[in-house]
């Protein structure tokens, strides 16, 4: 009876493998740095390593893998893939966090079973796993944490799930729709300069607004949109319009949380990154940097600095 339960389980466990295999390889895609990148190649191949040791132990159980399982452990990830692109960020990554979850529950009950079964090479393996899938958890659970921080996380969203975490706090913050808001608003677009009115004001005109963008300078547009509102005291509105030029890397270099950044070098970046302790600015330099220079040096330091408060956060040693 426990190596029947015990068979069942390490197939599961093949599975679920596969697909985080898949996983990692997808996401290696979306890495912000190499060294990010690296991590989940390495993790794709040690996949692929558990994958071959729970096969060899299901053979010296008797308990042969089938062909279906690890194709359908892939299928279910590509499904996975595909189908998060219209979740938002946050979703997305939670999905793997649980993924990860369920793959060290199982490697600890897969342990308690071998223990029973007095098989040594067993609980060995299981060992590894929970070492392995540990390790996974929490580095995601820092990765969300990042999201949840603002700052720049190790992934980085798909256009469709920038999209789809936009249309959630749209959804879930009606108060920013109110009648008093959206009066304001065309207030406020009635009030700017002659050139800059017809622009916000025909918001409804997607296409002569896209024309309009391409022909102007869409820093200095958003620029004068937020001078424009804060100075009429719409302050929300203002606050906006800047968190959308900052997360865009398009605000001057006067504007960073740190004082002459532009002429600073690598190292001298690195430093000053090291320095912030709010993640909205290391959020803000991140953009500005990517948007600029896009120096891997700099952008690495502030992630590996943004994941190191995360884990504060989170009380993840």
């Amino acid at each position: 009876m426990t190596n029947s339960t015990l068979i069942t389980q390490l197939r599961t466990l093949l599975q679920l493998t596969n697909a985080e295999i898949q996983i990692a390889r997808t996401r290696t895609t979306q890495a912000r740095t190499d060294a990010v990148r690296l991590e989940l190649t390495r993790n794709a191949d040690n996949g692929l390593d558990r994958a071959a040791a729970i096969e060899s132990a299901l053979r010296d159980l008797g308990g042969l893998p089938g062909v279906v399982g690890p194709i359908l452990g892939r299928t279910l990830a590509l499904i996975k893939s595909v189908g998060e692109q219209a979740q938002p960020f946050d979703e997305a990554l939670l999905g793997d966090l649980a993924l990860e979850h369920q793959l060290l529950g199982r490697a600890k009950y897969v342990k308690a079973l071998a223990t029973a079964a007095e098989e040594k090479p067993v609980v060995a393996l299981a060992d590894r796993l929970i070492t392995a899938h540990t390790a996974t958890v929490e580095w995601l659970e820092t990765v969300v944490a990042e999201e949840a921080l603002g700052g720049p996380v190790a992934l980085r969203r798909t256009p469709l799930q920038a999209l789809a975490g936009g249309a959630v706090k749209l959804v879930n913050n009606p108060a920013s729709w109110s009648a008093q808001g959206i009066d304001r608003a065309v207030d406020v677009a009635r009030s700017t300069p002659r050139q800059l009115g017809a622009l916000l004001g025909r918001g409804a005109h997607a296409g002569h607004i896209a024309s309009k963008t391409l022909q102007a300078s869409r820093d200095a547009a958003l620029e004068a949109a937020e001078d424009v509102t804060r100075a009429e005291g719409a302050n929300t509105i203002a606050e906006a319009l800047h968190t959308a030029r900052a997360a865009s890397g398009i605000v001057d270099a006067d504007e960073l949380p740190i004082e002459d950044y532009d002429s600073l070098n690598v190292n001298q970046a690195v430093a000053a990154v090291r320095e912030l302790d709010r993640p909205s600015d290391i959020r803000t330099v991140v953009a500005f940097e990517e948007a600029h220079k896009n120096r891997h040096g700099v952008v690495s330091a502030a992630q590996t600095h943004l994941a190191s408060i995360a884990k504060d956060v989170i009380a993840v040693d």
